[in-house]
């Protein structure tokens, strides 16, 4: 019973995270947006302090029902050992805990975290790893579906469905999912938990903490007959049937051990006394190594702490490129790249949520796939506000409306050479009819002559970097006008 109370919740919950990272409507971030703010390393870096406790203290009563039942990336490793089963029923064989690479693994996370070297913390990331697999693998065939349900539903006369735009945001991303999803399937495939009790920084402190835990699955070694059964059968190589003992670190609560056991050795209880409870002598010296790194950890954490083209009727209708932007543009509410850097994830939850197709993952080693502005299709709406609302790290903090139509994230940049109006000697003023703050005005491009044609004059002072006068732009290849970021941000 217990293995199936922990099957289903697993399934609710993976169910639950996956649709934040395949809804296109918005809705499901409405209802479901705690599930992404509960995962542990977006809430430390967060600082959201309630969910961290709340998750040492289920750690601490239950184990690591957080890797079994919360965490996608372990239940999806679960999904894939499950298939692995289906070739050979007791594939696994008990081994040592590689404590040694555990703790370098940690070390090199929180180490990354205090000098900002925020690439290794987005490929370390287990909440992180999953999104990206969602949102460059799952969400394309979601959408792909969803238009040929609005390509029926066109043809029957219903509007039940509305078509959606399919694009790659980065082809680097992709291909970092499709590795992670290939080289995570193929090892739970093969041995079940090697990444949880091996690289994953979140399974090594749960697994530590879950030490303490006060129920656990326990062998009573006067039923045993150190069959092995159990040891063969624990995806996590944990199980020691020899001396009948469990490394409560590695050990995932997943309860097959018990559902496995034919002789009724192994119950789901509290702990023993210290002189009875043998399962996993671990040494003191990395007991104590241990110690000293997640302190570490946590410190630095602390600290830390479709596209639409619009040609106006001008030029010849081309798709836009991405201008040579010196700075790049990050979403109101991450106060500027440094914040950004020292607490996003990149878990691509931001980029999936977006409604205006602006955000996208970057390829700067400095800022690997974390997210940035492009406007080539669509532009950031001042009365949009998704993004800041979905972020469970605290990389783009909560945002107003109001607030955000005083955030400057960029500044405007005409540039004389694209502009149509001096190159095909027409009237345009697309800019300055569709800049929400009213940055941009019209001005003779011959100072004194009020006959000559008018051209953009920017001021810096009102613009807030929104990208609407570049995407209206209507020259093409490069937009006459683009957005240049800022750095850190400011209001106006």
């Amino acid at each position: 019973m217990l293995r199936k109370i922990r099957i289903a919740l697993a399934a609710v919950s993976i169910t639950l995270v996956t649709l934040l990272f395949l809804d296109f409507s918005g809705t499901a971030h409405h209802w479901l947006g705690w599930m992404a703010k509960i995962q542990f390393l977006p809430a430390l870096l967060a600082l959201n302090l309630v969910v961290v406790a709340a998750l040492v203290a289920l750690t601490l009563v239950f184990g690591r029902v957080y890797c079994s039942v919360i965490c996608p990336l372990g239940i999806m490793q679960d999904i894939f050992g499950r298939f692995g089963r289906m070739k050979r029923k007791y594939r696994y064989t008990y081994s040592p805990a590689l404590t040694w690479l555990r703790v370098v693994m940690l070390a090199a996370m929180a180490a990354a975290i205090a000098l900002g070297i925020s690439a290794v913390v987005v490929l370390l990331a287990p909440y992180s790893a999953y999104g990206r697999i969602a949102q460059s693998l799952l969400a394309p065939v979601w959408a792909w579906i969803n238009n040929l349900l609005a390509a029926g539903a066109e043809r029957a006369g219903s509007y039940a469905f509305y078509s959606v735009d399919v694009w790659l945001r980065s082809g680097l991303t992709l291909g970092v999912a499709s590795f992670t999803l290939a080289a995570l399937g193929w090892l739970s495939w093969r041995n079940g938990r090697t990444y949880c009790n091996t690289i994953c920084p979140v399974g090594t402190v749960l697994g530590y903490i879950a030490r303490f835990s006060l129920l656990r699955p326990v062998i009573d070694s006067s039923k045993c007959n150190a069959c092995g059964l159990c040891a063969r059968n624990c995806k996590a190589a944990c199980i020691n049937s020899k001396s009948h003992t469990i490394d409560y670190t590695r050990c995932v609560a997943c309860m097959d051990c018990i559902d496995t056991c034919r002789h009724g050795a192994i119950s789901y209880t509290t702990r023993r006394s210290k002189a009875a409870d043998t399962a996993d002598a671990a040494d003191v010296a990395s007991r104590r190594s241990f110690i000293a790194t997640a302190a570490a950890f946590g410190a630095t954490a602390a600290l830390s702490a479709q596209e639409k083209t619009v040609d106006g009727g001008l030029a010849a209708i081309a798709d836009k490129q991405k201008p040579d932007r010196r700075t790049p543009i990050v979403p109101p509410g991450a106060q500027g790249l440094k914040h950004l850097g020292n607490h996003c994830t990149a878990c691509q939850l931001c980029v999936a949520a977006c409604p205006n197709g602006v955000l996208r993952p970057s390829t700067d080693i400095t800022r690997l796939m974390q997210p940035e502005a492009s406007y080539e299709r669509g532009y950031c709406r001042p009365e949009c506000t998704r993004c800041s609302e979905v972020c469970p790290a605290g990389a783009i903090l909560p945002t107003t409306r109001e607030e955000k139509t005083a955030i400057q994230i960029g500044h405007a940049v005409w540039v004389r050479s694209n502009c149509v109006v001096l190159t095909d000697g027409v009237s345009c003023g697309n800019c300055a009819r569709h800049c929400p703050t009213g940055a941009i005005s019209m001005v003779p491009s011959e100072a004194g002559d009020a006959s000559s044609p008018l051209i953009p004059a920017v001021n810096e002072a009102r613009c807030i970097g929104c990208g609407a006068c570049e995407n209206l732009c209507p020259a093409r290849p490069f937009s006459a006008i683009y957005v240049e970021g800022h750095e850190r941000h400011s209001s106006v």
